[in-house]
């Protein structure tokens, strides 16, 4: 079973293309045009072993915003079509990964319904060349895209491990809960 995804999401505001292999090595070729942001998908593919290229062109010359609430929105939808059925999968993973000064928690649920609750502060507007606080909007678009319930804590002083802590942690959950561990859906409905 290939558990692969190629898409395109193109809007007014940004053209993004989108490939990725949950069953992959961590392979990854990220051009977002946000520097920073290319390093948090860096460190997601890396740790959850999902192949990704991500090609995004967006109108980073008023923000980050739209890039990467889109690319959110498409790396979810590029997910919930790779994941497919979801038979056999363990369905939830959860990760506490630290990172310096600072340690992140993540859980989710590959349950089919979206939910995000991501308790996520940032000393400053800014790390790196990202804007700080769309990164809780980041993972709400991938949850809801996705179809997946995400839950996320990190405590720190530096803004940059905080973030990289919970992309890891985010990355770790995801490979827990993607594991292949029997023929059925885990599921009482019989359907996720």
């Amino acid at each position: 079973m290939m558990r692969t995804a190629e898409l395109t999401r193109k809007t007014s505001e940004t053209d993004i293309e989108i490939e990725l292999d949950i069953d992959g090595t961590g392979k990854y070729e990220i051009d977002t045009g946000v520097n920073f942001f290319n390093h948090m998908l860096e460190s997601f593919s890396r740790h959850s072993f999902i192949d990704l290229k991500v090609k995004a062109v967006g109108d980073i010359e008023i923000d980050d915003h739209h890039t990467i609430e889109d690319t959110g929105i498409l790396l979810g939808e590029a997910f919930l079509k790779a994941i497919g059925d979801k038979k056999g999968i363990r369905r939830m993973g959860h990760a506490i990964v630290p990172m310096d000064d600072s340690v992140a928690t993540v859980a989710i649920d590959i349950s089919g319904r979206s939910y995000c609750n991501m308790n996520l502060e940032f000393k400053n507007d800014k790390i790196g060349d990202m804007t700080a606080d769309i990164l809780v909007h980041f993972f709400e678009s991938f949850a809801s895209s996705a179809k997946i319930n995400i839950y996320g804590t990190v405590e720190g002083s530096n803004d940059h491990h905080k973030a990289e802590a919970v992309f890891k942690a985010f990355a770790k959950s995801i490979y827990d809960a993607c594991k292949i561990e029997h023929d059925e859906i885990l599921s009482t409905k019989g359907v996720l």
